[in-house]
């Protein structure tokens, strides 16, 4: 795949959100692999075209992973995707809606070690951290956790200069609620849920991943 990045478009099935996969998928892997239980279940939030589930799967065989999208109309991608990888150990997508609990598994169908998402934020309103946090009280494992991995501000800084050339140039789109989003809020987020900021790991291209677990 061609280095130069196409124009931001949020679709999950866009040249620009493919791009950044692959960009970013070797690095989270990367730490995917000094935290993640040895076995388990994980759940990927806002899958998109399947990209970074199919491409984790055969590093971690002894995990079964769940994709899930708000959008259906990615699920045969995620599926044609889990084929070409031969990987036995990806579920069949579900449909999941951040912002209505009537679309979430219910705590007696299943629980999960790890719930992950990757690079929502900067397209997705704050809002949708309250989701996250209610989900994952609901269907975390006692010692489970969420992966946020993405771009952020703290304590309403930038952390270098090209976060903050990126965040001007989502915000210039014009689009409500796009734009990097603080850490902070997402804490305040998640405290209700009874969930806290347990880490944050700094990866490349100025991002983090931030873990989130009960106290």
């Amino acid at each position: 795949m061609s280095d130069d990045r196409p124009a931001i478009d949020p679709y999950p099935l866009s040249p620009y959100v493919a791009w950044a996969g692959n960009r970013n998928k070797d690095p989270i892997l990367t730490a995917f692999k000094d935290i993640f239980p040895r076995s388990g279940d994980a759940l990927e939030l806002a899958s998109g075209a399947g990209l970074h589930v199919n491409y984790f799967a055969p590093y971690f065989p002894q995990i079964r992973f769940q994709p899930s999208d708000f959008d259906a109309d990615v699920f045969d991608s995620i599926k044609q995707k889990r084929a070409a990888a031969a990987n036995t150990n990806v579920a069949d997508p579900i449909r999941i809606d951040l912002t209505d609990s009537a679309t979430w598994p219910p705590r007696e169908h299943q629980r999960y070690d790890v719930i992950f998402v990757i690079n929502i934020f900067q397209v997705a309103p704050v809002s949708i951290a309250d989701g996250i946090a209610a989900l994952a009280a609901r269907l975390l494992k006692d010692n489970g956790f969420v992966a946020i991995y993405g771009p952020f501000k703290v304590d309403g800084a930038y952390t270098t200069p090209s976060n903050e050339s990126f965040d001007k140039e989502i915000l210039a789109a014009g689009v409500p609620e796009w734009g990097l989003k603080d850490v902070r809020d997402l804490e305040s987020a998640a405290r209700p849920h009874g969930l806290v900021l347990r880490q944050r790991l700094d990866l490349p291209a100025n991002n983090f991943i931030l873990l989130f677990g009960r106290p």
